[in-house]
Protein backbone atom coordinates (compact mmCIF):
# COMPACT_ATOMS: atom_id res chain seq x y z
CA UNK A 1 0.00 0.00 0.00
CA UNK A 2 1.26 3.28 -0.75
CA UNK A 3 2.16 5.34 2.14
CA UNK A 4 1.57 9.34 2.19
CA UNK A 5 3.90 11.58 3.56
CA UNK A 6 2.21 14.43 6.26
CA UNK A 7 4.94 17.51 6.83
CA UNK A 8 4.01 18.87 10.17
CA UNK A 9 4.19 22.61 10.32
CA UNK A 10 7.51 22.63 12.39
CA UNK A 11 9.16 20.71 9.69
CA UNK A 12 8.38 23.39 6.96
CA UNK A 13 10.46 26.22 5.60
CA UNK A 14 10.71 28.90 2.99
CA UNK A 15 11.46 27.76 -0.35
CA UNK A 16 10.74 23.64 0.27
CA UNK A 17 8.85 22.08 -2.66
CA UNK A 18 7.04 19.34 -4.23
CA UNK A 19 5.21 18.20 -7.49
CA UNK A 20 2.46 15.89 -8.50
CA UNK A 21 1.94 15.08 -11.78
CA UNK A 22 -0.95 13.67 -13.65
CA UNK A 23 -2.22 13.00 -17.28
CA UNK A 24 -5.40 14.18 -18.78
CA UNK A 25 -7.41 11.79 -20.14
CA UNK A 26 -10.68 11.24 -21.88
CA UNK A 27 -12.11 9.54 -19.15
CA UNK A 28 -10.79 12.18 -16.63
CA UNK A 29 -12.20 14.92 -18.92
CA UNK A 30 -15.90 13.03 -19.06
CA UNK A 31 -16.14 12.08 -15.53
CA UNK A 32 -15.34 15.64 -14.45
CA UNK A 33 -18.02 17.08 -16.57
CA UNK A 34 -20.10 14.45 -15.05
CA UNK A 35 -19.30 15.39 -11.59
CA UNK A 36 -18.67 19.72 -11.64
CA UNK A 37 -21.82 19.54 -13.85
CA UNK A 38 -19.79 21.45 -16.22
CA UNK A 39 -20.84 21.04 -19.64
CA UNK A 40 -19.64 23.42 -21.45
CA UNK A 41 -19.22 22.26 -25.18
CA UNK A 42 -15.70 23.49 -25.42
CA UNK A 43 -14.59 20.49 -23.55
CA UNK A 44 -17.39 18.00 -24.62
CA UNK A 45 -18.17 18.82 -28.52
CA UNK A 46 -15.21 18.50 -30.71
CA UNK A 47 -17.30 20.17 -33.63
CA UNK A 48 -18.29 23.21 -31.46
CA UNK A 49 -14.62 23.26 -30.05
CA UNK A 50 -13.32 23.49 -33.81
CA UNK A 51 -14.88 27.10 -34.09
CA UNK A 52 -13.70 28.49 -30.33
CA UNK A 53 -10.15 30.62 -30.15
CA UNK A 54 -8.93 26.85 -29.21
CA UNK A 55 -9.69 24.89 -32.31
CA UNK A 56 -9.96 22.09 -30.13
CA UNK A 57 -11.64 20.77 -26.98
CA UNK A 58 -10.01 21.74 -23.91
CA UNK A 59 -9.60 20.51 -20.33
CA UNK A 60 -11.65 22.06 -17.54
CA UNK A 61 -9.45 24.78 -15.90
CA UNK A 62 -10.79 24.16 -12.34
CA UNK A 63 -9.47 20.49 -12.98
CA UNK A 64 -5.83 21.86 -12.85
CA UNK A 65 -7.55 23.37 -9.72
CA UNK A 66 -8.26 20.12 -8.34
CA UNK A 67 -4.49 18.51 -8.94
CA UNK A 68 -3.28 21.76 -7.13
CA UNK A 69 -5.52 20.16 -4.06
CA UNK A 70 -4.00 16.90 -4.67
CA UNK A 71 -1.09 17.96 -4.51
CA UNK A 72 -1.56 19.79 -1.42
CA UNK A 73 -3.09 16.64 0.08
CA UNK A 74 -0.39 13.87 -1.50
CA UNK A 75 2.93 16.24 -1.18
CA UNK A 76 2.90 19.22 1.07
CA UNK A 77 1.95 19.73 3.12
CA UNK A 78 -0.13 16.60 2.77
CA UNK A 79 -3.17 14.68 4.63
CA UNK A 80 -4.47 16.80 7.17
CA UNK A 81 -3.82 20.30 5.45
CA UNK A 82 -6.97 22.39 5.23
CA UNK A 83 -7.38 24.80 2.27
CA UNK A 84 -7.99 28.55 3.72
CA UNK A 85 -7.82 30.14 0.50
CA UNK A 86 -6.43 29.36 -3.86
CA UNK A 87 -5.96 32.17 -5.80
CA UNK A 88 -5.30 30.86 -9.72
CA UNK A 89 -4.79 32.46 -13.03
CA UNK A 90 -5.35 30.05 -16.17
CA UNK A 91 -2.42 30.92 -18.88
CA UNK A 92 -3.14 28.32 -21.43
CA UNK A 93 -5.56 25.29 -22.33
CA UNK A 94 -4.89 21.90 -20.79
CA UNK A 95 -5.61 19.04 -23.70
CA UNK A 96 -6.36 15.50 -23.57
CA UNK A 97 -3.08 13.90 -23.37
CA UNK A 98 -1.21 16.65 -21.84
CA UNK A 99 0.79 15.55 -18.28
CA UNK A 100 0.25 18.47 -15.50
CA UNK A 101 2.98 19.16 -13.38
CA UNK A 102 1.86 21.15 -9.90
CA UNK A 103 4.83 22.05 -8.42
CA UNK A 104 4.37 23.58 -5.06
CA UNK A 105 6.35 25.98 -2.96
CA UNK A 106 6.47 27.28 0.49
CA UNK A 107 6.64 31.08 0.79
CA UNK A 108 4.97 31.83 3.67
CA UNK A 109 4.81 30.23 7.28
CA UNK A 110 3.02 31.80 10.07
CA UNK A 111 3.30 29.83 13.19
CA UNK A 112 0.39 31.17 15.15
CA UNK A 113 -2.49 29.97 13.08
CA UNK A 114 0.22 27.22 11.18
CA UNK A 115 -0.41 29.03 8.35
CA UNK A 116 1.49 27.99 5.21
CA UNK A 117 1.53 30.19 2.06
CA UNK A 118 2.17 27.67 -0.98
CA UNK A 119 2.98 29.04 -4.79
CA UNK A 120 1.73 26.62 -7.30
CA UNK A 121 2.76 27.04 -10.89
CA UNK A 122 1.53 24.14 -13.22
CA UNK A 123 3.25 23.31 -16.57
CA UNK A 124 2.41 20.74 -19.40
CA UNK A 125 5.18 18.07 -20.26
CA UNK A 126 6.37 21.03 -22.60
CA UNK A 127 7.24 22.88 -19.72
CA UNK A 128 4.31 25.58 -20.63
CA UNK A 129 3.35 27.81 -17.64
CA UNK A 130 -0.51 26.22 -17.96
CA UNK A 131 -1.59 28.25 -14.38
CA UNK A 132 -0.08 29.88 -11.16
CA UNK A 133 -1.21 31.40 -8.04
CA UNK A 134 -1.34 31.04 -4.75
CA UNK A 135 -2.53 29.18 -1.53
CA UNK A 136 -3.19 29.48 2.18
CA UNK A 137 -3.12 26.72 3.63
CA UNK A 138 -3.24 25.40 7.54
CA UNK A 139 -0.61 22.63 7.83
CA UNK A 140 -1.26 19.87 9.72
CA UNK A 141 0.08 19.92 13.55
CA UNK A 142 2.59 17.05 13.08
CA UNK A 143 4.86 14.77 10.56
CA UNK A 144 4.16 11.41 9.89
CA UNK A 145 2.81 9.16 7.29
CA UNK A 146 -0.78 7.54 6.70
CA UNK A 147 -1.86 5.02 4.15
CA UNK A 148 -3.45 6.37 0.62
CA UNK A 149 -6.91 4.88 0.39
CA UNK A 150 -7.97 2.48 -2.29
CA UNK A 151 -10.07 4.27 -4.94
CA UNK A 152 -13.32 2.39 -5.86
CA UNK A 153 -13.16 1.64 -9.73
CA UNK A 154 -15.16 3.99 -11.87
CA UNK A 155 -17.16 2.99 -15.02
CA UNK A 156 -18.38 5.38 -17.67
CA UNK A 157 -21.69 4.17 -19.80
Amino acid sequence: MTQLKITGFDDLHIDQSASYSKTLTETDLVLFAATSGDVNPVHLDAEYAAATVFGERIGHGMWLGALVSAAIATQLPGPGSVYRGQSLQFKQPVKVGDTATVTLKVVGLKARMKLVTLECLVHNQDGVLLAKGEADVIAPAASGTLAAPDLPAVRID
